[in-house]
């Protein structure tokens, strides 16, 4: 038997995404934030909600000209800025 295909992120599409959520979480915050750890909690350290989630992802996606598919995304994708850069770098659509 095969084994399942892994997804191979791009290290620097994953770099990318780390700072453009860097840059773009204090605007969907509507307020100044520090230096984000990158295993800051978006929800419980920087009190991201549902709706924060969607609007980052859809700024992320204009700022870097990416689309991703967020079908599967779960809330352990959410739990931190690094599993959210993850899932995005693992998850952008290809373009036709």
């Amino acid at each position: 038997m095969s084994e399942p295909a892994v997804q191979t992120t791009d290290p620097e599409l994953r770099a990318r995404i780390l700072h453009g959520i860097g840059e773009l979480l204090p605007r969907v915050l509507k307020r100044e934030l520090p230096e984000i750890p990158e295993n800051a909690c978006l929800f419980d350290d920087l009190g991201l909600t549902s709706a924060g989630t969607i609007e980052l992802i859809l700024e992320l996606e204009e700022s870097l000209d990416i689309q991703v598919d967020v079908e599967q995304i779960t809330e352990d994708d959410l739990r931190s800025v690094t599993k959210l850069a993850d899932y995005v770098a693992g998850h952008v659509i290809p373009e036709d």
